[in-house]
This record gives structure tokens, C-alpha cells and sequence, in this order.
């Protein structure tokens, strides 16, 4: 599924070429993704001009000039893509496209398009897109200042859940998905089975810190491709070459192998996740 530095490359991709643009023309293939899309609104779209592209936590938002915000989610195997809308008819309809829009403006006349094999993604309309049910009851973002140690130490205060699972609940912290959390523990030197209540101020800093870290670095690569994902651009990510414990389980632990310690990645499922870390280094 992609997760916030995938969204996040995404967005950087739309911004760039959406704003301007004026919805000419929009062909749903279907009502429904993983929930109904509202039909009439998404018909009322053309004449209406892109003006920014915005994310909260793993939704993309298409604000309008002067109407509604467009919401997409990319599910789980969802992909928007941008290509130049040739002169002549419209381009041949790809495996699992279920919905499109024809945009004119400064940037030329293009296509936005919506491939998703599962369905698992979203589109849906808001006039105030902030206060929508899927986005009303979310955390702050992990890149900005209003997700520190002192938010995170409260968010784990009698709590027994294991602290990777307080990573991935967007109602603490929106945006650090399964590959990340684990990524974050590794890199805080902290077991992402470790008790929530158990944790300090500092281990929690260490936490925020690390979160950023690993999150900044995947947007800057571009992501982690390992099934599904492609930007704007068709182009793959490339985090996944740098990951030090997802999907490692039986390989050397950089950190300790740099120490001159021999230690493996373990894996376990935690809530239904696959989770790696290193039970030498991350106690």
C-alpha cells in the first residue's frame, strides 16, 4: 500500500503540472471504488481550474479555484497518472482505469488517469475538505512541529500496545505505514514490540526524530516500490534499496555487522503486519 512518502511523491509530481489546469471533461468507468463515488458531483467538475494539489496524510487533495476539493485515495494498489492528451480521439481505456479527466490550460491538454487492480482506492468530492469524515479525526503530520516527544509520550501513557502499532495509529501521528514503523524502531534503537507505557521522554524524541528521518530520505528517493507503486510519472521508487530491517528477516543487522556483532533480522506479525527489527541492537 503506498504510504505517506509515496503520496508525498505524488503530490510534488501533480503540483507540478495540475495547477492552471481547467477540467474539460471527466469519464467515470464505474460508481464505485471501495466506497461509492458521488456521480453527480464528479459530472458537475468541467469548467472548474485545478488550483493546488495538497496531501493529508495518505489522501491527495485537488483543490478547485473557486468549488469543491477532489479527495483520492490510493488504496492499496491505486495509481494516477498524467500523460499530454493527443489531438484526435481519446487513448485506448488501460486494464483496471476507472475513471479519467481531459485537462486544458497552460500545461496543454492532458489526462489524469486512475488505475487501481484492487479497488482498495477512493475519490470522492468536499466542499471543505478538512472537516470531511475520513479526514476530521486524524493525527498531526509527522513532518510538522505538532507531532513531538511530548505528544508521542502522552499518545503512549498506559497504553500496553507495542509501540509500532502507536506509530501507525493515525488518530496519534498520520502517515508512518508498516514499512516506516519499522524503519523508525530500527533506526531509535527501540523494539517495536516494546510496551507503549514502558517508553521514556528521550526514547520518544529519539522516535519523533528517527520518523522524520526515515520519512524525509524516502520522499527524497522517490519512495519504496516493492509491488505496486509508480508516481505521476510512471517512475518507481527506490527507498527500498536503503531499508536496514523490512523484509531482511535472516540477514545481517548493518548496525551490528558495523560493531563487529553477529545479529539477523527476526520478524514477527504484529497486528496482522509483518514487522523486522534486530533483538540485539533494538532492546
Amino acid at each position: 500500500m503506498p504510504e505517506l512518502p509515496e503520496v508525498e511523491t505524488v503530490r510534488r509530481y501533480l503540483q507540478a503540472c495540475l495547477p492552471g489546469q481547467q477540467v474539460a471533461e471527466v469519464t467515470l468507468y464505474r460508481a464505485d471504488l471501495r466506497y461509492p463515488m458521488p456521480v453527480e458531483e464528479l459530472r458537475q467538475l468541467p469548467g472548474q481550474t485545478l488550483a493546488a494539489v495538497q496531501r493529508r496524510a495518505k489522501y491527495l487533495l485537488l483543490t478547485t479555484a473557486s468549488g469543491p476539493t477532489l479527495l483520492v485515495h490510493l488504496g492499496m494498489s491505486g495509481r494516477l497518472f498524467v500523460e499530454p492528451a493527443a489531438a484526435g480521439d481519446a487513448p485506448e481505456r488501460r486494464k483496471h482505469e476507472h475513471w479519467r479527466m481531459r485537462l486544458q490550460g497552460p500545461q496543454g491538454d492532458q489526462w489524469l488517469r486512475y488505475v487501481d487492480a484492487r479497488r482498495f482506492g477512493s475519490l470522492d468530492v468536499a466542499a471543505e475538505a478538512l472537516r470531511h469524515p475520513l479526514l476530521a479525526g486524524l493525527g498531526p503530520e509527522p513532518l510538522e512541529g505538532a507531532f513531538d516527544a511530548q505528544v508521542l509520550l502522552q499518545a503512549c501513557s498506559g497504553r500496553q500496545v507495542a509501540i509500532k502499532q502507536v506509530l501507525m495509529d493515525s488518530a496519534v501521528v498520520v502517515g508512518i505505514g508498516n514499512i516506516y514503523a519499522s524503519e523508525t524502531c530500527y533506526r531509535a534503537k527501540v523494539s517495536p514490540l516494546r510496551p507503549a507505557l514502558s517508553l521514556t521522554l528521550q526514547q520518544c524524541a529519539e522516535l519523533v526524530r528517527a520518523s522524520r528521518g526515515v520519512l524525509e530520505e524516502a520522499i527524497a528517493a522517490g519512495g519504496s516500490t516493492l509491488r505496486d507503486f509508480a508516481s505521476g510519472d510512471e517512475k518507481p521508487g527506490y527507498f527500498q534499496q536503503r531499508l536496514d530491517v523490512y523484509d531482511r528477516k535472516g540477514q545481517p543487522c548493518h548496525r551490528c555487522e558495523q560493531a563487529g556483532v553477529v545479529s539477523a533480522v527476526v520478524k514477527a506479525v504484529l497486528g496482522q503486519r509483518a514487522t523486522y527489527w534486530c533483538p540485539t541492537c533494538q532492546p
